[in-house]
């Protein structure tokens, strides 16, 4: 069987994360081999960039070129010879989550994104996208309520996450087959049964 490619996407606080290694298990429960990685990260260099990326004040082009960096060297890494092997990698975040935070959230001008998209991975893409998606009050009260230092996206004003969320959404709808809307705002086995029955519906 050959390998899928699942990405995660959602604007910080939206819970996403906390359904990726449910998802993996899931997968795995159905005989799948199962690689379940992040980004920016995923690759010791990637995870190095990852540091950088999310502490250090940077001009934006540096910040996208830095997350187009990465995201080559976890491509051919990791993904790619995963996906090789029919491996299934699941990852929590790619190329939409820079759409919607360097382009919709900092104003990227989108045929610089489209540039890089096009020589990083115009031959790899996600065969399913999974957005969650919650009003922004609900995402932000998330976010203050964390036990820990906040990144400095995290730290950004509720304009900027509202930015990110629509960029997102026009994402979705200019991609309906590969992006599907999960309603992030419902309760945790709601959310895993939709996600079930998503998946399945390229998957198994």
């Amino acid at each position: 069987m050959k390998g899928k490619f699942i990405t995660f996407e959602g604007i910080d606080g939206a819970g996403k994360s906390s359904h990726v290694e449910w998802l993996a298990e899931w997968l795995r429960a159905k005989g799948l081999t199962v690689h379940v990685t992040r980004e920016p990260g995923g690759t010791p260099l990637g995870e190095k960039l990852r540091e950088m990326l999310l502490n250090d004040p940077m001009h934006l082009e540096t910040e996208t070129l830095l997350m187009f960096a990465a995201r080559r060297e976890h491509l051919a890494r990791v993904i790619e010879p995963a996906l090789a092997r029919g491996e299934w990698v699941v990852c929590d975040r790619f190329s939409d989550a820079t759409y919607a935070y360097q382009g919709g959230g900092r104003g990227l001008d989108r045929t610089k994104f489209q540039i890089l998209e096009h020589w990083v991975h115009d031959h790899v893409q996600p065969n399913m996208t999974l957005l969650f998606d919650l009003p922004l009050d609900v995402a932000r009260e998330r976010i203050a309520q964390a036990s820990r230092v906040l990144d400095r996206f995290e730290q950004e004003r509720a304009d900027f996450h509202e930015r990110v969320r629509q960029a997102y959404l026009e994402r979705a709808h200019a991609n309906p087959s590969r992006i599907r809307v999960i309603d992030a705002n419902h309760p945790l086995d709601d959310i895993r049964k939709t996600l079930e029955k998503t998946v399945s519906s390229i998957c198994l």
